[in-house]
């Protein structure tokens, strides 16, 4: 049996004064824009303020959207990145930035083949809301899809030798004549040191974690709590508009809508369990929104209900489906019961009211025809295959659709639309390309695809400052 992978961060004492490129931030977008501006020959590092490593990538738990991917050809899955992008569009409340989402719809598929030449195969499909093909590319082992992509990327990253740090604080950028030209850092040992580069991609994720900040652009939102780790502040955002950066769609903050709340660390129940077949009832045991619409969409629904939360029903199949339902049992955060009306008991629902409410929905999916609520995904399955399973859930904080605003190439722009030479972002630091609603599996997407055209971009501007 192969031995578990353990990535070591590098020793502090390797840290050097100058690298080619300086990567802030060690979630996905920063692993795969230093893999790629490496490959490109360039020397990149990887600064990282926490003591682990991944950010807010190792919470993902659906998948990563493209279109016309291998992938879904050999699932039968015949796709367009028109289709891709008006979706998104309308998912986004067309807001969404027209050439952000042009890049993004166009190089999923791309991106996934780029995952694939580095032995990071996502070769089986889902679903989430808002789409309405399989477009969710995950794992074949159907294991949730951040820790095993952020386990991959740094499989990677210890075989190339790239240097990752952790516990560094970026507390400045350096430039020089307007371009920026490094970072000042603080060490665990409370050590200040400024580190030169000819360029920086600030990949530090958004400000899910920083209740204040959320409370500047959206106070009726301060009271939720959030999916994020605990270093999702914000700090890219600082790091950016002191150097003259715009913000765009600040106050476009989204809430997941199904959380499970009842423990001392609030658990996304990932859309996946939905994507493959669950239902959302009720405390009258009663459907009340489709499922699989928006999250922004079903949020409000949940949101109406006098108790302000909700309950995930569930199979064995669903459950055989979504590996990741075995980590929230492990969790403690589901409930059984060998029929529907031991399930209902243990949860305070009504039996009968619970168990028609399945019948009804079981009839929909024979027929492909949810009367109730015109839903028209994740119905492959009913639930038939005991024994059935109950998650209690409620919105929180997920995701900032607000951050730095950037161009296609990924250059950070200025109040004037200027680019500020030497100043890269990637990921969820970034605005505008979701609009006001980010569509399960467009984050991990967002990741990989502009992580690479980070690293990319980055090479063609020192390899033009090379011939200056």
């Amino acid at each position: 049996m192969a031995a578990k992978f353990q990535f070591e961060p590098t020793a502090i004492t390797a840290l050097k004064d100058q690298y080619d490129v300086i990567i802030i931030g060690s979630g996905s977008s920063g692993l795969v824009s230093a893999v790629q501006a490496h490959e490109l020959g360039l020397r990149p590092v990887i600064l990282e303020k926490m003591p682990k490593i991944g950010g807010n990538t190792t919470r993902a738990s659906s998948g990563m959207n493209a279109a016309e991917s291998l992938v879904q050809l050999k699932h039968h899955v015949v796709d367009s990145y028109a289709d891709f992008y008006h979706e998104t569009l309308i998912g986004g409340g067309r807001q969404n930035d027209p050439a952000l989402l042009d890049y993004f719809a166009s190089h999923g598929a791309l991106a996934l083949d780029w995952l694939a030449a580095h032995q990071i195969e996502l070769d089986d499909l889902t679903i989430t809301g808002g789409m309405r093909v399989k477009r969710t590319h995950r794992p074949s082992s159907l294991a949730p899809i951040g820790g095993f992509l952020i386990t991959q990327l740094l499989k990677v990253i210890a075989a190339e030798k790239i240097p990752l740090f952790t516990e560094v604080t970026v507390t400045s950028l350096q430039q020089t004549e307007a371009k920026v030209t490094g970072v000042r850092v603080t060490l665990a040992t409370g050590e200040e040191r400024t580190l030169q580069s000819a360029a920086v991609i600030l990949a530090t994720g958004g400000f899910g974690a920083n209740r204040t900040l959320i409370g500047n652009y959206r106070p009726d939102l301060t009271a939720y709590q959030t999916t994020n780790q605990p270093g999702a502040t914000g700090d890219g955002l600082t790091l950016a508009t002191q150097v003259g950066a715009q913000l765009v769609d600040m106050d476009q903050i989204q809430v997941h809508p199904t959380v499970q709340q009842e423990t001392d660390h609030p658990f996304l129940i990932g859309e996946a369990v939905r994507g493959e077949g669950a239902i959302l009832v009720n405390q009258a045991g009663q459907r009340f929104v489709n499922e699989l619409a928006t999250r922004k969409a079903v949020t409000a629904a949940i949101d109406q209900l006098p108790t302000k939360h909700a309950t995930l029903i569930l199979d064995q199949s669903v459950r055989q489906r979504v590996p990741a339902i075995e980590f929230y049992d492990h969790m403690g955060l589901v409930e059984t019961g060998a029929t529907l009306t031991e399930l209902a008991a243990k949860i305070n629902l009504p039996a009968a009211a619970l168990t028609q409410t399945v019948t009804t929905w079981n009839t929909a999916v024979a027929t492909q025809n949810d009367a109730a609520f015109n839903r028209k995904t994740g119905m492959s399955h009913g639930l038939k295959t005991g024994p059935f399973y109950a998650i209690r859930i409620a919105p929180a904080v997920h995701y900032t659709m607000g951050g730095v605003k950037i161009n296609r190439q990924t250059q950070v722009l200025n109040a004037n639309q200027q680019v500020i030479p030497g100043l890269y972002a990637a990921g969820e630091v970034v605005g505008g390309l979701h609009g006001n609603n980010r569509i399960g599996g467009n984050s991990i997407a967002e990741t990989v695809i502009f992580g690479r055209q980070a690293g990319q971009q980055v090479y063609r501007y020192l390899t033009a400052l090379k011939t200056e």
